[in-house]
Order: C-alpha cells, then structure tokens, then sequence
C-alpha cells in the first residue's frame, strides 16, 4: 500500500531538498522540481527530481553510441519505473534502478505519494535524451 504524505512532511524526508520547478517541465504529466548536485562540467551529471503525486516523465531513451544511460537512486517516497513492454517496477528509499542505453522507460511518482530520486547521467559517447509520448492516464491508472 502507497503511503501518503503531504508537500511539508515530504520535505522533510527529501533530504536533497525539492529544488526549483523543472525546466523540462512540458515532458512530465504533473508538477517535477530538480536540484543539481554536481557543477556544470562534472563528468557525471547527478540531480535530485522530485514528482509530486501522480506526476510521471514521458517515455524516453538516453541515446549513446557507447557508454550512457542513466542510474536512478530512490531517495524518498514511492514511484514507479517501467521499461517498454515489461510491467512495472515499485520503487521506494534505497531502490536502484540501473538504465542502459537505448531502452525506452518512464520513471515517477506514484498516485497518493510524493517521490524523489536522485538521477545519475552516465558518460558516453553522443549521449543525448529522447523525449517520447506521454504515459496515458489509462497505463498510470491500471498500475497498483
């Protein structure tokens, strides 16, 4: 069963702290926040993403032509994970999700849940993002 928090209880178990709104914003369905935790220049690139309940990112891929993809670091909170055509994986503080490149995935919060996981860029050659479709609120609403 999800437990459920309210934004200031969350806060206080986010212990990266919730960040500022997300400028990538218009690939999630909901409210996400992000708060870099490396310099720009870093090798690895690690921020903390936040979702409100109920938000999610859209279907993606960490495109590389050798070496990338991305680890996901559960922090606080429940969400979910879920690579195309596989069901769906429940994430709660301590899980760790490992994503190549190439495999299209969505992560983010579950529906009465705050969530928060520290997101982890791995270096590689041409590595690049791409943003796909939404997950429908019918996938979202058929998970349990």
């Amino acid at each position: 069963m999800t437990k459920t928090c309210d934004r200031t209880e969350f806060e206080q178990m986010d212990i990266f702290g919730i960040g500022e709104p997300n400028p990538w914003g218009e690939f999630f369905s909901g409210a996400s926040f992000l708060k870099f935790l490396t310099a720009e220049g870093c090798a690895a690139s690690v921020a903390n993403v936040s979702f409100e309940p109920g938000c999610r990112n859209n279907w993606h891929v960490h495109n590389a032509t050798s070496g990338g993809g991305q680890v996901l670091i559960c922090t606080a909170g429940e969400g979910w994970y879920q690579e195309w055509g596989k069901l769906a994986q429940s994430l709660v503080p301590g899980t760790v999700v490992t994503i190549p490149a190439g495999v299209k995935h969505w992560h983010g919060a579950k529906a009465g849940s705050w969530f928060s996981h520290l997101a982890v860029e791995v270096p590689g050659e041409e590595a690049s993002n791409e943003w796909l479709e939404p997950v429908s609120d019918e996938e979202y609403a058929a998970l349990a």
